[in-house]
């Protein structure tokens, strides 16, 4: 988007027109959608990693609208609920127009054996408790949360898509998104699902020491994609600090960041800042999504 035009969620009075020229925007995929290069990833506030203040959520949620960032990403498996309620007391207070409500399906319950499930029947019922939530009227973009889960892609293109549709058709949402981690089920439910994929999230694909994502952008920008990237630090791999215990890289993949991240504190440099700067300036991503 030129510089001199300003997106379709500035809000006068509510934005300072000055943080708004000084972001960048562009149009996600075939929606009528300008969004800001960044996306502000919501899982925080589900208190997923920490404990964390509601009040303290709602003002760093404001404050990421008010700076320009305009898409808000959010599921109702980041603290079963928790996330998407927090976000409920304060979006309604905030002009509609000056943001994208993204939030998710099929991924719920902490008990694995009831963690997913991506039936019509929840899913359709999985809005109404979103929007519920959310206090909203309408979704921006409805995702299906890490689908490889499913117990097969058959269960996605023949079941969930369509329930998405109808969602749609009913006005509850605008688009619809899929997610998760194996670039190749993005190709696979495309190919075969009748219903048009607006979006995708992808994460861990577009970082740092796994940059895939480039690699599959000519086909999904073929397809009309919108495309989301996700976990530009790999899930901790690229920090100081260190991945979780849970992590599923190697151990060699561990001890390469490790010394790299080693390397960078030597030369006085976060390798979380060069981790970052270098997913941001990636080319043919439309936002990257980052948490508190």
């Amino acid at each position: 988007m030129a510089s001199a035009e300003l997106p379709p969620t500035f809000v006068p009075g509510f934005h300072d027109e000055n943080d708004i020229r000084g972001t960048k925007y562009c149009q996600l995929g075939q929606t009528d959608m300008i969004v800001s290069n960044m996306t502000f990833g919501c899982s925080a506030l589900g208190s997923v990693y920490r404990p964390t203040n509601e009040a303290e959520s709602c003002a760093v949620t404001e404050a990421a609208i008010k700076s320009g960032i305009n898409m808000i990403d959010t599921a109702p498996w980041y603290g079963h609920g928790k996330s998407e309620a927090v976000l409920g007391k304060i979006l309604p207070k905030l002009p509609r127009k000056s943001y994208y409500l993204n939030t998710k399906v099929g991924r719920y319950e902490a008990d694995y054996a009831h963690m997913f499930n991506f039936s019509a029947e929840r899913v359709m019922r999985s809005v109404d408790e979103s929007l519920q939530r959310l206090g909203a009227e309408y979704i921006d973009v409805i995702q299906i949360h890490d689908m490889e889960f499913a117990p097969s892609l058959d269960i996605i293109v023949n079941e969930t898509l369509p329930a998405l549709q109808k969602l749609k058709d009913s006005g509850k949402v605008k688009y619809i998104g899929i997610t998760g981690y194996p670039l190749e089920n993005f190709r696979e439910v495309i190919e075969r699902s009748s219903v048009k994929v607006d979006t995708v999230l992808t994460y861990c694909h577009g970082s740092m020491n796994d940059n895939s994502l480039q690699e599959f952008l000519p086909y999904l920008k073929s397809k009309g994609v919108g495309i989301i990237n996700a976990s530009l630090l790999s899930m901790g791999l690229l920090t100081n600090r260190g991945p979780s215990d849970w992590h599923p890289a190697s151990k060699e993949i561990r001890e390469t960041c490790k010394n790299a991240a080693a390397y960078c504190q030597s030369k006085q440099v976060d390798i979380s800042r060069i981790a970052t700067h270098f997913s941001m300036i990636q080319p043919g991503i439309h936002t990257t999504l980052i948490s508190t």
